[in-house]
């Protein structure tokens, strides 16, 4: 009887009902999105002048604004960025919570742990694009070309480089999380990963030019690197997730 009950409660969804909760996910994460904006926006002060002018401090960088509302649509910039770093724990929830009908229940136990590694590989994408990546980035362009050329860089562009490159870096770091996630729907494996290395390579190198648009070969570079390790990292976490299958 109790076997009947659980089979009426798992029973499949129609494809209407797949669409409903698609809606009501897209939905939550907006609404999410909309407060972390909101929530970010109250400090959008601190986030331009504490963090991300501080590395143009740093290399002595010369700024500046060449469009009427360029500070303007700038801060809107940053306190939607923002947003969307705030309201991730959440997206990933719901996204969760979307694809957790198909999955097995000894699977559906590891919400909190997706949700917490998750947020905190993207967290660590931040701070090496932070600390790593963007030092490096900002210290080539200031010093590269004629010493009879003074560089002065339009606010705009220094902005979308240095949001380019954090969530970049962010990205990236979610690649063992994606190996977990794809080895549980049994689209990868450790032994696919381990027998197309070298075309990871290639696809990597792709990757990160992909990823940081308009940016220097040293940043590109240096995004491929970490690239390398987490694939290593994803094999890893792929037998991981392959054995408790």
């Amino acid at each position: 009887m109790a076997e009947e009950n659980s089979g009426m409660e798992e029973k499949e969804m129609s494809f209407l009902d797949h669409l409903e909760e698609l809606r009501k996910t897209i939905l939550k994460s907006l609404f999410g999105l909309v407060i972390g904006t909101a929530v970010s926006f109250i400090f959008v002060d601190f986030f331009v002048d504490k963090v991300l002018l501080y590395p143009a401090k740093i290399a002595n960088f010369k700024l500046q604004n060449l469009k009427p509302f360029g500070q303007l649509m700038m801060y809107f910039q940053v306190a939607f960025v923002g947003g969307l770093i705030l309201s991730l724990p959440l997206i990933v929830y719901q996204i969760w919570k979307f694809i957790a009908p198909a999955l097995h229940s000894n699977e559906k136990r590891y919400v909190k742990a997706v949700v917490f590694f998750t947020t905190s590989c993207f967290l660590s994408g931040l701070l090496f694009g932070y600390y790593v990546m963007l030092p490096v980035t900002l210290k080539f362009a200031a010093g590269f070309g004629s010493i009879s050329i003074e560089n002065n860089f339009a606010l705009d562009e220094y902005i979308s480089i240095i949001l380019s490159i954090l969530l970049a870096a962010g990205v990236v770091f979610e690649l063992p999380v994606m190996s977990f996630f794809l080895t549980k729907i049994g689209i990868l494996n450790p032994r696919i990963m381990r027998k197309y290395w070298r075309h990871s390579i290639v696809v990597i190198m792709i990757l990160a030019a992909l990823l940081t648009p308009g940016t220097d070969p040293v940043s590109q570079i240096l995004l491929a690197i970490p690239l390398v390790f987490l694939y290593e990292i994803s094999i890893f976490v792929s037998k991981i997730a392959e054995r408790k299958s």
